[in-house]
């Protein structure tokens, strides 16, 4: 059978299996990604972003359908899917309009002749994307190497084949020459085959650490370069003087929407003790509030997780961290009386460097909440993790903030609001959160050929 299923995590219905490539499929792919790359690298950045304009067009006409198809394979409900296919016709567009200025020759000043540095395309590209956020993950990645001049091999996840499918369909619906963006089936050997072509020239993954560790590792042994986007634990400091209300909001929209499952999800709530009475009463009150709902009803905020295997290994995690002794402040679990994969909020509190938890990314409507003594105590909380995805700090002194954010050991900080993205600016981490960048002007630049054009006359 397929790995290529909608099992819908709302009901525990399998609604659709599709076929997985055959080794002639994967060997077609990869021959018409490089023979389109031969012309696509010559076709101009003008033609390049009209055909990206069309593509955010699309996704506003189709953003309802969209969302529903995304709510029926990953659970995510549908205002948030909504808001997801928004941000991505914003980054199709951003890359449209940005990439000439990006692209641009750097001139270098030399003492005699000429210098500049030109920014080419390098050819095929391999990208293997998440279930979480289906169409943005795939858009930060297509839309700056298709404006480079890169063509693309993408294989979804599992998951998500109807989304994988359309979006191959809406490159084809606008026009876009056969072969410069392609959808498959594939299985991780195949992925691996495909790594090792040597007419493919770099890899871009977004998912697990262990996802992270098998690639880097194939992507090395053919001596091609790869982008990780791993993991998160991200920490969300709430100092002294922090508006409670507001970071009570921000709290439970970042680390509950998408039920959890964001790299860069609120994970580890730091409170200075001056203020974490206060602001546990308020959070777990919210967080009692909360009901798991239809993810096709528009106002639904939580509905079922990704899947019931990822429900079970949550609820594997929240155990063990119960079993050494961390206190539940808010009682929540996989629920076992209805099918699919609906698993209640929890809060833990008391969790310690001897627990698994205290390092582990927690995937799912999980929240652990530490008091800090002071502000370094919060920093070195926030640190003493193996990753380094994002951070938020939550004050009203600006001076606190930029002394926290550079003390941070993090690719990014957001101040009073959870951590977010934006077409214009830079995502990614550093530690076992992965390397690289994506979006904004940096995430144009990991996939080119800087060619040194030197002239001595």
């Amino acid at each position: 059978m397929s790995d290529y299923q909608i099992n819908n995590p709302a009901t525990g219905e399998l609604e659709a299996t599709y076929p997985t490539a055959t080794d002639q499929d994967i060997q077609q792919v990869i021959e018409q990604a490089d023979s389109a790359y031969q012309d696509w690298r010559h076709v101009s950045l003008s033609e390049r972003g009209a055909f990206l304009h069309k593509i955010a067009d699309i996704y506003l006409e189709r953003q309802e359908e969209l969302a529903r198809i995304v709510a029926s394979e990953m659970g995510k409900p549908v205002a948030q899917a909504k808001g997801e296919i928004g941000l991505v016709a914003e980054i199709y567009r951003y890359y449209a309009d940005t990439a000439e200025q990006l692209l641009a020759p750097n001139k270098i000043d030399v003492s005699k002749g000429s210098a500049s540095v030109e920014k080419l395309p390098v050819g095929v590209l391999l990208g293997i994307m998440p279930w979480n956020y289906p169409h943005y993950q795939v858009a930060r990645f297509v839309a700056p190497n298709f404006m480079a001049g890169n063509t693309i091999i993408l294989k979804h996840a599992p998951q998500c084949p109807k989304t994988a499918e359309v979006i191959a369909d809406m490159f084809k619906e606008v026009g876009v020459p056969d072969g410069v963006y392609n959808n498959i089936f594939a299985t991780n050997d195949q992925a691996a085959t495909i790594i090792h072509d040597k007419r493919v020239h770099g890899i871009s993954l977004t998912g697990s650490e262990r996802a992270g560790q098998a690639v880097a590792k194939e992507a090395g042994g053919a001596l091609k370069k790869v982008v990780l986007e791993l993991g998160g634990s991200d920490a969300f400091i709430v100092a002294g003087d922090a508006d409670i209300k507001q970071a009570i909001k921000g709290a439970i929209s970042g680390r509950f929407g998408n039920a959890g499952q964001a790299c860069n999800a609120a994970k580890r709530l730091i409170v200075l003790e001056s203020v974490y009475d206060k602001f546990v009463e308020g959070f777990t009150d919210a967080v009692r509030d909360m009901t798991l709902a239809d993810p096709l009803d528009a106002k639904t905020f939580i509905g079922p997780m990704s899947s019931k295997a990822a429900a079970v290994n949550l609820q594997a995690q929240l155990d063990s961290a119960v079993e050494a002794g961390a206190t539940v402040l808010v009682e929540g679990g996989l629920v076992k009386d209805k099918p699919g994969a609906w698993f209640k909020p929890a809060v833990l509190t008391d969790v310690t460097e001897s627990m698994d938890v205290y390092r582990e990314e927690l995937f799912g409507p999980v929240a652990v909440v530490y008091k800090a003594r002071d502000v370094d105590h919060a920093i070195k909380i926030a640190n003493d993790v193996p990753f380094g995805l994002g951070a938020s700090i939550q004050t009203q002194d600006a001076a606190l903030a930029a002394d926290i954010a550079d003390k941070l050991e993090v690719g990014m900080v957001t101040i009073n609001a959870p951590s977010g993205t934006e077409a214009n600016t830079p995502f990614g981490g550093v530690k076992r959160s992965g390397f690289g960048r994506e979006l904004g002007t940096l995430g144009i630049t990991e996939f080119l050929n800087y060619k040194l054009i030197r002239d001595k006359s």
